[in-house]
């Protein structure tokens, strides 16, 4: 009796298997049917398309029309996913060199309206006074309202010595006004310094392939003059790449250190970044200057300095964008450039949509007005449209909070210091014209002379 009924168990056992193994094989046949299903949609609107649309001319070309369908769907993803031809991703490769022809501006699409992030110092843009917040209706007389960011930079950039014109929409504006821009070799020296007194002043504008070679020689010069101090300045850094803002962690903290990781779409960790090289400032006092243009690597860099409590980061809280990029080449040259993973701080904080909140805020002299209130505004990650959500934030009226936040009044040391600072970003290095700056450099002078102070106290103790 007991082995009929382990016999009716191993029976039951094999059919339910056998039942649950035909479901999901429907399942899964259902899915590529469904799939095929819609494919074959696509190919029939093709079909339409190639054979009755008006203009013959326009729609001979197959590449064309699968290259707008491709950018159609990745359109549909999130702002930093986007498709290149093949010449667009040649492009892209020059650019991550630092070194490409155009107008020197960054660029993202706001309430869906191409808007000036900021323009790079020295270039065609910043000369002629583009500014951050600066809408582009038109570029060469052509609308922007339906154009994609990769389209609007392709046609921005171009030859060195050829123009383009470029319609910009300002707060300040009356009506809509032309700027012919003469386009450059933009150079991207992406690390800037300067000393003040005993306090060593390195900018980095972005992350590029030189930069931690750049880094480098401005490290072992600061070394050569005996600097006591550091300011690190990550503002307006939209970022860059990866493994090149890992490398400038490397220099600050000691080996062995966790600096990102990144986690992928089924939630695993996908990547992980350690430190590697000695640090060559381990123990100088150090001030890391961010703002809302500091995004993607700058925020991996400041958020790493922040977790291991290395110096002091100040400022105003940063883009928010805490996503990775991944670009896959395809097999005709064109690329995918795909949002594949988060990153997270050693800490395992997500930056995305929050940013990186300062030690020490300070709001920045350089300031925007919006025309129906006079206040602050700011665009960060959260403001561009299709942005990745924060997986990690369950209650989303904080980030409507921070939304209310970022239109914030200026407090009164700071308009004092306003009343003779300019508008637009100085284009040289001056704690003068530079509030924040002239407030890190504070910060650091009084540690320095406490470190002294303590240093005699210990000498005459002895």
């Amino acid at each position: 009796m007991r082995k009929r009924k382990n016999l009716y168990t191993v029976v039951f056992v094999i059919i339910s298997t056998l039942v649950f193994g035909m479901a999901l094989k429907a399942k899964v046949e259902d899915k590529k049917d469904n799939t095929y299903e819609k494919l074959s949609v696509f190919t029939q609107a093709l079909t339409l398309i190639k054979g009755q649309y008006v203009d013959a001319d326009k729609v001979k070309d197959d590449k064309d029309l699968i290259y707008g369908a491709i950018k159609g769907m990745v359109d549909t993803l999130d702002p930093h996913s986007s498709f290149m031809t093949p010449d667009m991703f040649k492009e892209m490769q020059i650019e991550t060199q630092g070194k490409f022809g155009g107008v020197g501006i960054q660029i993202a699409t706001v309430k869906n309206q191409l808007t000036v992030i900021s323009p790079i110092d020295d270039t065609p843009a910043f000369k002629a006074g583009i500014k951050a917040l600066d809408k582009i209706l038109k570029i060469n007389g052509e609308p922007t309202q339906h154009m994609s960011l990769s389209e609007a930079v392709k046609k921005m950039r171009g030859p060195k010595g050829t123009k383009v014109t470029i319609t910009i929409m300002r707060d300040s504006f009356k009506e809509p006004k032309d700027f012919v821009l003469e386009r450059d070799i933009i150079k991207i020296k992406s690390v800037k310094t300067k000393v003040f007194d005993d306090i060593g002043y390195l900018r980095i504008t972005q992350f590029q392939e030189d930069t931690s070679d750049e880094l480098d020689k401005a490290l072992k010069e600061f070394l050569n003059l005996k600097v006591k101090a550091l300011v690190l300045d990550l503002r307006n850094n939209p970022g860059g790449l990866l493994n090149m803002a890992s490398e400038v962690c490397d220099r600050f903290l000691g080996d062995g250190k966790l600096l990102v990781y990144t986690v992928d779409r089924l939630g695993k960790k996908d990547l992980e970044f350690i430190s590697k090289k000695k640090p060559l400032f381990p123990n100088y006092p150090m001030v890391t200057l961010v703002n809302s243009g500091s995004a993607s690597a700058s925020e991996i860099v400041a958020g790493a300095l922040q977790d291991w409590g290395r110096g002091v980061i100040m400022g105003i809280k940063t883009f928010g964008k805490g996503s990775v990029q991944t670009v896959i080449p395809l097999s005709d040259g064109s690329a995918l450039r795909l949002t594949t993973a988060r990153y997270y701080t050693p800490k395992g904080r997500l930056i995305q949509e929050t940013g990186i909140v300062p030690d020490i805020e300070v709001e920045e002299a350089e300031y925007y007005k919006d025309e129906k209130k006079d206040k602050r505004f700011i665009i960060r990650e959260k403001d561009l449209e299709k942005h990745l959500k924060n997986t990690e934030i369950k209650d989303r009226t904080e980030i409507d909070k921070t939304k209310e936040k970022d239109e914030v009044g200026k407090d009164e040391e700071l308009e004092k210091e306003e009343e003779n600072m300019p508008i637009i970003p100085p284009s040289e290095i001056d704690p003068k014209i530079d509030y924040q700056l002239k407030r890190a450099i504070e910060l650091l002078k009084g540690v320095i002379i406490l470190e002294k102070s303590a240093s005699q106290t210990a000498e005459s103790g002895k």
